[in-house]
């Protein structure tokens, strides 16, 4: 793996292709899908990045004491070892392994904070819980634990917006809410913003995401009350009202993301007020087409690192 042939390079900026697809993809009249398709695009193609940078900083093994005597004997029999990635871009390479790294840890516990703050907030009756808050708002709380001791998600909605709401509307928030629990969105969320943490060339990715699990719980809520327009109507209503609540810091780690307000709102009225945009296969075949190409590239910075450690082992 030497600068020259950029074998550990493809992997890193792989990701900006899935641009395109995924702006394609936030129309899609199958929002469920389309998330899911991105979700798995982005932790592939995290993967890859990750692994192609820490190849890269793999070759400061040259720098070992006992490689250099090795290049040291090699030298004095006559053979030139091939030359790794230079000592300065492994070492930037292991800076960027490190902040990225602690970009991870750092999301992980604000989202897990996040969580269990929304969790401490009480006990929820016949699946949910109303906050004394008169900011109004709403949020599709997550469940925890296994088998017997497990605790099922339940929605949190403030007084305020219950006050905002006609009843119509209130039953379009909660139909929202519970579609993001049944639909496990918070799972998708969690692994789109990891993969954007690990790789930041996926932030597009991750807000695509964000915004398509938005559009499957208002489809499933458009579905439920048998009201596009009242869904629309609403999604506008609360997002517009709870403006501050999201300033506060209800958002936190993405939780917030999963509410009836949440997430580009132009886009989500359009698409409950206005006939479904079919996008053809061919986007997600370019996604997927895109994860192939990650991958393939890693398997060739793979295959230049163990040609180049077997050519200095030898050695000695």
């Amino acid at each position: 793996m030497r600068l020259d042939d950029l074998a550990g390079l493809p992997p890193l900026v792989l990701p900006l292709l899935l641009a395109p697809p995924t702006r394609r993809l936030t129309r899609s009249a199958r929002p469920q899908a389309a998330a899911r398709t991105l979700a798995v695009a982005a932790a592939i193609a995290a993967a890859a990045g990750a692994g192609a940078l820490a190849l890269i900083v793999l070759t400061l093994f040259d720098d070992l004491p006992a490689m250099e005597r090795r290049e040291g004997q090699a030298l004095s029999a006559g053979i030139v070892l091939p030359e790794p990635v230079p000592d300065l871009v492994a070492g930037a390479a292991f800076l960027l392994a490190g902040w990225l790294g602690w970009r991870v840890v750092r999301q992980t516990r604000q989202r897990r904070g996040a969580v269990r703050d929304l969790r401490a907030a009480g006990l929820p009756h016949n699946g949910m819980l109303v906050a004394d808050w008169d900011r109004p708002h709403a949020v599709a709380v997550p469940g925890e634990g296994r088998g017997a001791r497990r605790r099922a998600g339940h929605v949190l909605v403030t007084s305020g917006l219950l006050r905002l709401l006609d009843p119509d509307e209130r039953a379009a928030v909660l139909a929202h809410e519970r579609a993001h629990l049944r639909l496990r969105h918070h799972r998708l969320i969690a692994v789109a913003v990891l993969a954007a943490a690990v790789h930041p060339l996926l932030r597009p990715v991750a807000d695509g995401v964000a915004l398509l699990v938005e559009r499957a719980s208002d489809e499933d809520a458009a579905a439920t009350v048998g009201d596009r327009r009242l869904v629309a109507r609403t999604v506008a209503k609360v997002a517009l009202a709870s403006q501050p609540a999201r300033a506060a810091g209800i958002g936190a780690a993405g939780i917030g993301e999963m509410g009836i307000g949440g997430s580009n709102l132009m886009c989500r009225i359009e698409a409950l007020t206005r006939p479904p945009v079919s996008v053809g296969r061919v986007w997600s075949a370019l996604t997927s087409a895109v994860v192939v190409a990650a991958f393939a590239a890693m398997g060739g910075a793979v295959g230049e690192f163990i040609g180049l450690v077997r050519a200095w082992w030898p050695a000695a």
